[in-house]
């Protein structure tokens, strides 16, 4: 059984990557590695970050700091049925 009550499965920092933290912060004790790759980028436009797209149509995620914000965990999980919705319909045009 987990013990919920610490909620450190919550939180990750991989000190020895050695592009971390891979964005700028004044708080590099609080930047969280455990979405290094952000599960929301799949919602495109739609995935509530601070992002923006370069010329060339590809979206450019550097000055989004959402899934590395110690207390957004919660918040990411909640976007989950987006994430699947989306997946759902990508294998539907196959």
């Amino acid at each position: 059984m987990v013990n919920t009550t610490t909620e450190n499965y919550k939180f990750f920092q991989h000190k020895n990557c050695e592009f971390f933290p891979c964005h700028k912060t004044n708080k590099p004790e609080d930047f969280n590695c455990l979405f290094c790759y952000c599960p929301l980028y799949a919602l495109g436009d739609k995935c509530g970050g601070n992002f923006q797209y370069t010329d060339t149509g590809f979206k450019d995620c550097t000055n989004c700091m959402f899934p590395h914000v110690r207390n957004n965990y919660d918040k990411i999980l909640e976007r989950y049925q987006d994430i699947i919705a989306v997946a759902a319909r990508n294998s539907e045009k196959k």
